[in-house]
Order: structure tokens, then C-alpha cells, then sequence
């Protein structure tokens, strides 16, 4: 499909998001140019996603709010009086393969994600309630299984296109927000295996690892998909949390695409998680990271995941009853030259291992280095430098062998990016991915054939509305 006919395919959501830029660009007489400052730490793996409120009728400035549309002519204060809050993102990007992999060339694909929150307190008096429903517009074409042919996959965006129900839950929190638990529709990632700084990089394997995304059925319930399950979270002490929860084993289920959605399968066994985390040196409640606190943050974790289901061997004719995985997660901040300001360095490693058998990938990792503010007056850009690793299970290697294919080993991805914040509500950030040992060796399209290592370089744009 040419390039023409893929910008054309727009639906309703997108045409609707569009038209409300349009109108409200053209509503600006004098824009403000000044940038407020943001805190000094990444952005954590679950964010508020409330809005905050701009003064009614007040359309200069624009460049200043929180949000492209800010009030919304006075929609936002008002539902937030009633306890709603609404979020509405679109993320566009072009990636292009410049050398190696299925083909050389570019792709966009893009994101548009709708969020809508209820605070139960604000709504009807019901303390520490909260409700979550969001949904996924999913369009454009995917560079890495058209192009590249890699397991680090280039984009965390990539899926199929479709309009789908992501998350759908219920949070209750008790003993002054110490105690939670989380039940409906859930995407894991947003919680578990989350590494702070590695959020900041394109590549999908420094979102949600490679480990899961190959070895738990569907890639687990995970962007783009998500499951039934139920979570618990307790503060066990001011540093130390625990996360437990019980999930649906397969987010398709029953070999079904549920592009929708709405599927909400019970019926493929269990996936159980668990997650201790042990944070030092953060902040106290209303501080902003890095500001006032002369020690170092940093978050350490260590967890497991379980799936009851069968599991086929990698070589033989056989099958394992059940699945798992032992992973652990650092992030430090190293360098602060000064905690009344931005600047910072921070560092991540995240590493998992799973058997051999009955897996197609038994280690994975991720490692990497983020600078806060790396120029003077730009406290809000980030750039990071950061490597993904995915290893093949011996058993998966042996059964290539024995089919006569390239055997496959391991593959690495490094990738260097800059994050440019234009305005509180735009960011623009420029991404260059080298992959070694394309595909682990092998070629996906002909698996008696090699690829060559993949060049790809591309540019991101994030709006909030």
C-alpha cells in the first residue's frame, strides 16, 4: 500500500481529534513561547492522567497549558467537580530501515489513546475509589514485520490496526492509601516489570521485555492487549511494596484475535505475578523528585509470574504443565549536581530468565543511561542510550538445527534517542536503532536464510489534548 493511501485511511476518532486542533490553532491570537519547568525524574509507569484546569475562556497562551485544548471552554473544571477526568493522546512516528533486514524503507503508525477516570470521592463520598476506562485507536503499518524482521521490535506502538477496549477497572484503596486492590480489564505492563528511565526509549522491549512477549501466551496481557485479573498492592514499609496479582492466562483466548477488545476470557488457566519493590531516597508526599532531597532515588525490584497452563516443548513432542520466570529491575539516579535543579543522570537494568524447554526465549535484558535537562534552559528534554538483549533458548536453537534452519542465537538492539519538549502538551523526540544479528540470525520469511543487521532511524511526536 502506497504512502498516500495509508495517510488516507482516517477514521471518525482521528478525523474528530484533528478538527478540534484545527479550530483550536486557529483560536490562538498571541501565543506565550515560556516553558514551565517539569521535576527532574522520569515519568512513573502509571501516570495521573487528570488534566489540570486552565482559567475558563482563556485561549492565549496555549503554548503554556497542560494540555492542547486546556479547559475545553470550561468541560474539564467543570466534570472535574463530579470527579471525572479525561485524557486524550495521539502519538504519530515514521521509522525507516536504512540497511539490512526484509527490506528497506519507511512506515508511519500511529496511537490515539482516550482515558477517562472517576474519583468516587468527589463523585458520590466513597473515599479512596477510583475508576478507570480507556480505549486504543490503533492505525498505520508495523516497520518491523513489513521491513525488519527483528525480535526488538522498533516500536512499542506497533500492533494491528484496529479500534479496541483497553483497561477497564476498579481501584480501592484503604488504610490512608497503604493498602489497594485493582480488579477488571488489566494491562500489566503498566505496573509490573516497569523500569522508570527505560520508558523513555521507542523500542518495545524497553517497555514490555522480550522475555514475556515471547515466552507467556498472546505476549501476555500487555499493550496492546489486556486481561481480566485481580491486583494487590501494600505498603508493607515507607520503601518497600508489594504487588500480587491472579490474571487470565491468555488475553486472546481460545485462539481468538479479540481485536475488540471485549472478549474478557476466563477460560485458559491462570498467569499469577508477584513484585517486591524497595525505593530509597524518594521524596516525601507534595515534593517534587529531586528538589530539596539531597539523596540519590532509586528503585530496586524483584519478581516472578507463573502461568498454570500446558506449554509445548521447544524440540520434542511433548508438553510442560505450566510456566515462569524470575526477573529484577533497577533504576538510580547517579548524577545531580545540584537538587534544587533538573539535571540529572539516571541508570536502569532490567533482566529476566525462563527454562529452556518449554520457552522460545530464556534471557532477556535491558540496560541503559538517561540525562534529565542536558542543555542549559531545557529542563524538560531527555536523551538516553540503551540496549536490548534477547537470547534463544538452547532447545529452540537445537530444534533449528534439526529442521535444517539457520540456527538462531541471540540478537541486540542499541538505540540512541533524544525527547524535545516543545510544550507542556507536545513532544517531539528523534530515535536511531542498530540491531545485531537481525531476527537471532535468522530470516522469519525463509528461516534457511540469514539478515543482515538493521539501521533504523525515525522521529516521534506526542500530543495531549
Amino acid at each position: 500500500m502506497s504512502q498516500w493511501r495509508q495517510f488516507s485511511r482516517i477514521n471518525p476518532f482521528q478525523y474528530a481529534i484533528a478538527c478540534a486542533a484545527i479550530s483550536v490553532a486557529s483560536a490562538v491570537a498571541t501565543p506565550a513561547f515560556a516553558l514551565d519547568n517539569q521535576d527532574a525524574a522520569p515519568d512513573a509507569p502509571e501516570a495521573d492522567l487528570s488534566i489540570q484546569a486552565q482559567p475558563t475562556g482563556q485561549w492565549t497562551g496555549v503554548w503554556t497549558r497542560e494540555a492542547l485544548l486546556g479547559d475545553i471552554g470550561g468541560l474539564r473544571p467543570w466534570l472535574g467537580r463530579y470527579g471525572l477526568s479525561l485524557q486524550l493522546s495521539e502519538t504519530s512516528e515514521y521509522l525507516a530501515n536504512l540497511r539490512g533486514g526484509l527490506a528497506r524503507g519507511g512506515d508511519y503508525d500511529g496511537l490515539t489513546t482516550a482515558t477517562v477516570q472517576l474519583d468516587t470521592q468527589k463523585a458520590f463520598g466513597l473515599e479512596g475509589g477510583l475508576f478507570n476506562v480507556s480505549a486504543l485507536n490503533i492505525h498505520g503499518r508495523n516497520l518491523s514485520s513489513d521491513k525488519l524482521g527483528t525480535l526488538n521490535t522498533a516500536s512499542g506502538i506497533e500492533a494491528d490496526d484496529t479500534t479496541r477496549l483497553w483497561e477497564l477497572w476498579y481501584q480501592q484503596s484503604f488504610f490512608n492509601k497503604r493498602f489497594d486492590v485493582k480488579f477488571g480489564q488489566q494491562s500489566i505492563d503498566q505496573e509490573f516489570m516497569a523500569s522508570q528511565y527505560s520508558a523513555l526509549f521507542v523500542n518495545t522491549m524497553f517497555g514490555w521485555p522480550g522475555l514475556p512477549s515471547y515466552d507467556m501466551p498472546s505476549g501476555g496481557p500487555a499493550y496492546p492487549l489486556a486481561d481480566l485479573g485481580i491486583r494487590v498492592r501494600g505498603q508493607i514499609t515507607p520503601s518497600l511494596t508489594a504487588l500480587v496479582g491472579v490474571f487470565d492466562g491468555d488475553p486472546t483466548g481460545n485462539n481468538t484475535s479479540n481485536q475488540s477488545g471485549t472478549n474478557f476470557n476466563l477460560h485458559n488457566g491462570a498467569l499469577y505475578i508477584g513484585e517486591l519493590q524497595y525505593a530509597i531516597n524518594q521524596p516525601s508526599d507534595g515534593e517534587m523528585v529531586g528538589l530539596g532531597n539531597q539523596g540519590l532515588p532509586g528503585t530496586y525490584k524483584i519478581g516472578f509470574w507463573y502461568n498454570n497452563e500446558s506449554f509445548a516443548d521447544e524440540r520434542y513432542d511433548t508438553t510442560h504443565h505450566g510456566n515462569y520466570s524470575f526477573y529484577a529491575v533497577a533504576d538510580q539516579m547517579i548524577w545531580r549536581p545540584n537538587p534544587d535543579e533538573a539535571r540529572s543522570i539516571g541508570v536502569f537494568a532490567r533482566v529476566m530468565g525462563a527454562p529452556d524447554d518449554r520457552n522460545e526465549v530464556s534471557v532477556s535484558a535491558n540496560l541503559g543511561i538517561v540525562m534529565k535537562a542536558p542543555f542549559k534552559g531545557r529542563d524538560d528534554d531527555s536523551v538516553g542510550l540503551g540496549l536490548a538483549y534477547i537470547k534463544i533458548s538452547p532447545q529452540a536453537r537445537a530444534a533449528d538445527i534439526d529442521s535444517g534452519f539457520v540456527p538462531r542465537g541471540s540478537e541486540t538492539a542499541l538505540e540512541a534517542t533524544y525527547q524535545y519538549q516543545v510544550t507542556p502538551w507536545w513532544l517531539l523526540q528523534a530515535d536511531a536503532q542498530y540491531t545485531f544479528n537481525a531476527g537471532a540470525g535468522q530470516n522469519p520469511n525463509d528461516q534457511t536464510q540469514a539478515l543482515r543487521n538493521t539501521f533504523v532511524v525515525g522521529v516521534r511526536t506526542t500530543v495531549t489534548f
